[in-house]
């Protein structure tokens, strides 16, 4: 059987483009790479700042020492309880948001898709993450510390805690809404009522999303400063307990930023250039882990 002769249409679809065509596509794709560019070149500014002037006092000795007393520039110091005091805040806040942030996402997604109170709690969240920070530190100010009359790192986690909820809640909502509703399906064919489901398919699929909302999250709490000050405030010391003040990486570069003493000027970059090191680091393992 002889094929029929290729038409007209068929003629333009294997040849070559015009070049006036040609011209538009590369002109097209040169402006687009030279706005990505222009949009990619403030971050590498910023870290290239953080690198160049925080490397100057970094050290281990740096890592786990105190802060120096303002005003003896050249004796031994870092910023030690700083570090520890953002990791046992940020890990207290992450304990509390990721389990209520997650379940809530799953009810507004699995268990009451389209019913009034899923869309009252979703409005209420949405409006809570644009909620500006230093609201939520005077929010935990009033609840916490004039309830207990002091400052804490109990309060700085609560605070830190309300920021992270609203931002998990929907990061894990939308990364819920992407499984595709035929695993759903075959998981009901199989027998699988709607706990298993949602806990073996749903969760298990959409883990990724998850895990990328809950390291979104966590990054914006650990550069926090605003809630900080209003409820743990800082602390030149180690960290005792949670209901003492501590000290912590974005207060002692705020502190440090505006201090008239040049080592702390320097100091600051150096805190800077750990707070971007850990929150790398954190991105890198989970990413491991969700390979895994």
């Amino acid at each position: 059987m002889q094929s029929s002769p290729p038409t007209p249409l068929d003629l333009d679809l294997q040849g070559s483009l015009p070049l006036g065509r040609k011209l538009f596509s590369s002109g097209m794709t040169a402006i687009a790479f030279l706005f990505s560019a222009i949009a990619i070149l403030p971050l590498f500014a910023v870290l290239f700042a953080i690198l160049q002037r925080g490397l100057g006092r970094f050290s281990l000795q740096a890592l786990v020492d105190l802060p120096i007393p303002l005003g003896l520039d050249g004796a031994p110091g870092g910023i030690g309880n700083a570090i520890l005091g953002t990791l046992i805040m940020v890990g207290i806040a992450a304990l509390i948001s990721v389990p209520i942030g997650v379940m809530t996402a799953i009810f507004l997604s699995e268990f009451s898709q389209g019913s009034a109170i899923a869309n009252f709690v979703r409005f209420i969240v949405t409006i809570l993450s644009g909620v500006p920070s230093i609201v939520v530190g005077v929010f935990a100010y009033g609840v916490i510390v004039l309830t207990t009359k002091e400052y804490s790192a109990w309060a700085g986690s609560f605070a830190l805690a309300m920021i992270m909820i609203p931002i998990i809640v929907l990061s894990t909502e939308s990364a819920l809404a992407l499984v595709p509703k035929a695993q759903r399906l075959a998981s009901a064919a199989l027998g699988g009522n709607r706990f298993q489901t949602t806990l073996k398919i749903v969760l298990a699929t959409a883990l990724p999303g998850i895990l990328t909302g809950i390291l979104l999250a966590i990054s914006r709490a650990a550069g926090e400063t605003a809630p900080l000050i209003f409820t743990a405030l800082f602390s030149e010391n180690w960290f005792t307990d949670l209901r003492s003040p501590s000290a912590s990486l974005s207060v002692l570069i705020y502190n440090y930023s505006n201090s008239p003493d040049p080592s702390q000027n320097e100091m600051a970059w150096t805190a800077a250039l750990v707070l971007l090191s850990l929150v790398l680091l954190l991105n890198i393992v989970s990413r491991w882990l969700t390979r895994r």
